[in-house]
């Protein structure tokens, strides 16, 4: 089985979906190379181990892939990257009686961009969707544009679980609130700061709580959002720092939602993780109720709070019906999920032959759109590598081979360090 992905939280769930639906198989993990490529750091902190990693460019995977015998490919990319692999896979595999079946979905809530980032997943054997409102939503999208819908499997996100969350628990230690931040919501210094203090007075208020605020990654780091102005620099620069009872966190979610009293967030996929598990969770309106902040989501769940109310010590009840429709179950029924994307799975993997990669965007359908997305991975018209794409090492080795690693290591270096650091400084110093 391989997962192909281009940063850590899809990693994540590239990993563990195969972990869900085709366990106890061999795991190898291919990196895109890019802006949100994982660093070890975080690589360890998703927790998720695969039996090899490597870093790969567009062309390497598509080579990799093409030659390797895998039964089962799980895309875990942004919309664009899973488009140029199934175009570029479709050229690959090309005449092939048999071939791996290809699996992909989403990481979280999908609050933005739906008919866009669906169309791009099109063409994929199985889209996996993380509860029955998705499921709908997604086979609507692809009957309005007349494409096949059938590849839509419902399921749930890989990553739920651990202990339901018990008000008793806390009885021998300090409640503990926990604000989940996220790295391009809010995208203001302004509103991002409004956030902090928030968090840093209901610290103050309740000095008898525990406030956590959990980061997403290091300056510098980058995950599957850019994070342009990340809060350990907010919270450094602030008049009379940080209460005793409020810091910052890293770690695991899972890990920390075991501490977890009261989850508050914008519109963080760790709401649904805290909800599994029957955490009272906040989803915050002090910015407003807008499809920017994604917050629109989550109407009628009963979550939607202001500082002010959680300042006066009102906890969100959820409400059973939307928790149902989200897949947000429990027990039993959660595992149950991911026998229908067993079940398909298993059922194409033991196909003795599998259609063609048809995506709906072809150079018929979408030709400015689809041209313009291929060659920005690399890639021809036709699916295949660009000559200028940077060729898969295949044996040799030797003084050459070795020279040209190190070079291609200081070059990523370098684009990292001018898509992460550099660029976002130049970005804010022209909007002053």
């Amino acid at each position: 089985m391989a997962v192909l992905a281009d940063s850590d939280t899809r990693w994540k769930w590239g990993a563990l979906t195969v972990r869900r639906i085709v366990p106890e198989h061999r795991l190898d993990g291919y990196l895109l190379r890019g802006r949100a490529t994982p660093t070890a750091r975080q690589l360890d902190e998703v927790g998720v181990r695969a039996d090899s990693l490597r870093e790969v460019t567009t062309g390497e995977v598509l080579q990799l892939l093409g030659r390797d015998a895998y039964q089962v490919v799980v895309l875990a990319c942004v919309g664009g990257a899973i488009q140029a692999m199934l175009h570029g896979l479709a050229r690959a595999w090309e005449g092939r009686r048999s071939r791996p079946v290809v699996v992909t979905g989403y990481v979280g809530v999908v609050y933005e961009k739906l008919t866009d980032g669906l169309l791009l997943r099109h063409g994929a054997d199985v889209v996996l969707a993380n509860s029955p409102f998705d499921a709908e939503r997604f086979r609507g999208v692809y009957r309005g544009v007349g494409a096949d819908s059938g590849s839509v499997v419902e399921t749930a996100l890989p990553f739920l679980g651990g202990t339901p969350h018990t008000p008793e628990a806390a009885d021998d230690r300090p409640r503990t609130v926990v604000f989940a931040v996220q790295p391009s919501v809010p995208n203001n210094r302004t509103d991002r700061g409004y956030l902090l203090g928030r968090a840093i007075e209901h610290a103050r208020r309740h000095p008898e709580r525990q406030v956590l605020v959990k980061l997403r990654s290091l300056p510098g780091e980058q995950t599957t959002h850019v994070e342009e102005l990340p809060y350990q620099r907010l919270a450094a620069r602030w008049p009379g720092g940080l209460p005793e009872n409020c810091r910052l966190v890293y770690g695991h979610m899972g890990e920390v939602l075991d501490r977890t009293d009261l989850l508050v967030t914008v519109s963080s996929t760790a709401a649904l993780e805290a909800l599994h598990r029957r955490i009272p969770t906040a989803v915050l309106t002090d910015l407003g109720v807008r499809e920017s902040l994604g917050n629109h989501y989550f109407i009628g769940s009963g979550c939607l709070a202001s500082w002010d109310q959680l300042d006066a010590g009102h906890r969100p009840e959820p409400d059973p019906g939307w928790l149902d429709r989200q897949g947000l179950t429990t027990g039993g029924r959660y595992e149950n999920a991911f026998r229908a994307a067993r079940d398909r799975v298993a059922e194409l993997v033991g196909a003795t032959e599998l259609p063609p990669i048809t995506p709906y965007y072809t150079p018929r359908t979408a030709p400015a759109y689809l041209s313009g997305l291929l060659a920005r991975h690399g890639l021809a018209p036709d699916g295949s590598p660009q000559p200028t794409a940077e060729p898969a090492a295949v044996g040799g080795g030797g003084m050459r081979e070795a020279v040209r690693g190190a070079v291609r290591g200081v070059a990523r270096s370098a684009y990292r360090h001018g898509v992460q650091r550099v660029a976002p400084v130049i970005r804010r110093m022209g909007e002053l």
